[in-house]
């Protein structure tokens, strides 16, 4: 225990000493096997003021399967309306250490031809893992944000997404995960971006907090940490060490691009080698308009409309920027805005200049 609060000192010394650039590593990494899973089943809501399914095999088939499960049985080719019915599938997570009994939240989404699940009461569930076991039992009534009305001549209006909703604690968790993180001598962090030069800080950030090595760097995203084997220190052990600081290393350069929203997001280590670069564009406007062909009182002739086109074409300045060694790409970015070009001008004078090899840095198009 005294070395604990010893080790517990140590920290809070180094919390008060450390930039505020810094980062915790439980912000940078997470521990080995402890994950979440993902539940998934299927389902019926049921209640829905018409909005429903209309007809499908799968829904009747479920339905009457319900049915018979209370010994109620439906004749043969009997034909069923279930339009205050719908088939919906159902998600969940479940988070690490979450024991039985506890609630998890789920979501439920419509699978079929149903209009809206607002009003619906969704019926008893099995939710299972990727294993086909059962670990959560949902039901409940559902909170749907969206909103649907539509006219008898087909016109609609439709806000948000009301196919889709959700049920705060409306599962049951019924069977627990089991966990390797009481398993073995050591814990093992795992980067959420892998980097040799941010693992190696945190292995020495361990070390020299803890002692010589206590952690050993595994590959650029993972280092393992001897650990004791009692789960009560095992637990106060890793509190300790996950809101250790230090300063992760920059990310390599990079230059983000989405052609289809115009973001460009542009790293700050991305440089330039000497360039110049020129870019200008031709404009071409065309404008339909009608006019009347009236011909002479004594000529033959009928009066026409006719079609009138006006075509306009102007050419844009284009400037010439000369940049020198090492200048960043955030002085490229000012000269094209002083000029006035779109996002996707700036976007075509990347391309170029990664073509060129004058861009020291990964282009990316998304």
């Amino acid at each position: 225990m005294k070395a604990i609060s010893r080790l517990l000192l140590s920290v809070l010394l180094m919390t008060f000493l450390t930039p505020s650039y810094a980062a915790r590593i439980k912000d940078i990494a997470s521990v080995k096997g402890v994950r979440s899973n993902q539940l998934v089943g299927y389902g019926l809501v049921v209640g829905l003021p018409g909005t429903g399914e209309k007809s499908s095999k799968f829904t009747e088939q479920a339905f009457a399967t319900m049915l018979r499960n209370f010994g109620i049985n439906i004749p043969a080719g009997e034909t069923l309306k279930i339009k205050n019915v719908a088939p919906v599938a159902i998600t969940a997570e479940l988070k690490p250490f979450t024991k039985r009994g506890q609630k998890i939240d789920i979501t439920v989404s419509a699978i079929g031809e149903a209009k809206s699940l607002r009003g619906g009461e969704l019926l008893q569930t099995f939710l299972k893992g990727v294993d086909g076991n059962v670990y959560a039992l949902a039901q409940g009534s559902l909170v749907v944000g969206g909103l649907g009305a539509e006219g008898a001549d087909g016109s609609k209006v439709v806000i948000n997404t009301p196919t889709v909703g959700r049920i705060s604690n409306g599962a049951i968790v019924e069977r627990e995960v089991k966990s390797p993180f009481s398993q073995g001598d050591t814990i093992t962090f795992n980067l959420h971006q892998s980097d040799f030069t941010t693992a190696k800080r945190m292995a020495d950030t361990i070390n020299n907090l803890v002692g010589p090595d206590t952690a050993t760097l595994l590959d650029a995203t993972s280092v393992q940490v001897l650990a004791p084997r009692d789960i009560s220190q095992r637990v106060s052990y890793l509190s300790t060490l996950e809101n250790l600081q230090f300063e992760p290393a920059r990310g390599s350069a990079k230059i983000i691009v989405n052609s289809r929203t115009g973001t460009i997001v542009i790293g700050q280590d991305v440089k330039l080698l000497p360039t110049a670069i020129t870019h200008g564009g031709v404009s071409v406007t065309i404008s339909e308009n009608k006019a009347v062909s009236q011909p002479n009182a004594l000529a033959g002739g009928n009066t026409e409309v006719v079609d009138n086109s006006m075509i306009n074409v102007t050419q844009e300045n284009a400037r010439m920027f000369n940049f020198n060694t090492g200048v960043s790409l955030n002085e490229l970015v000012r000269a094209v805005n002083e000029v006035g070009l779109a996002p996707g001008d700036l976007m075509a004078i990347l391309e170029a200049l990664k073509q060129a090899g004058a861009l020291q840095g990964e282009l990316i198009i998304i």
